[in-house]
C-alpha cells in the first residue's frame, strides 16, 4: 500500500526553523520527483489552491523554488531512508499552511499534510 506520511509540523515564532519529514512506503521512491505543496487554511480543499513549494529531482540533481520561499527553504531527499524533508528556515506568517509531501512519476501520490502556524 502506498504511503506518503508529513511529519514536523507545528507553532513555531517567525523568523525560526522548522523541519517536515516525509516518509514513503509501498513504491521505490527512488524513481520519483518529490514535492512540497501547501495549502492555507480557508482555501478549498482543491489541487488549484495548492502552492508547489519546493521540487526534488530523482536523484536529487536538480531543486525547484516558489519565489516566496527561495532561499529559506531547503529540500532534499534520502532515498535509502525512503524520506524527504524540507527545511524551513526565517518563517514568516505568510508561511502559515497545511504542508503536503506529493511523489510523482506516472503516477502521483500525495501525503495528508502537517500544520504549520507561524505566529508570536
Amino acid at each position: 500500500q502506498v504511503q506518503l506520511v508529513e511529519s514536523g509540523g507545528g507553532l513555531v515564532q517567525p523568523g525560526k526553523s522548522l523541519r517536515l519529514s516525509c516518509a514513503a512506503s509501498g513504491f521505490n521512491l527512488g524513481w520519483f520527483a518529490m514535492s512540497w505543496f501547501r495549502r492555507v487554511p480557508g482555501k478549498e480543499h482543491t489541487l488549484v489552491e495548492r502552492e508547489l513549494v519546493a521540487t526534488i529531482s530523482p536523484g536529487g540533481k536538480f531543486t525547484h523554488y516558489a519565489d516566496s520561499v527561495k532561499g529559506r527553504f531547503t529540500i532534499s531527499r534520502d532515498d535509502s531512508k525512503s524520506m524527504v524533508y524540507l527545511q524551513m528556515d526565517s518563517l514568516n506568517p505568510d508561511d502559515t499552511a497545511v504542508y503536503y509531501c506529493q511523489a510523482s512519476k506516472t503516477q502521483t501520490y500525495w501525503g495528508q499534510g502537517t500544520l504549520v502556524a507561524v505566529s508570536s
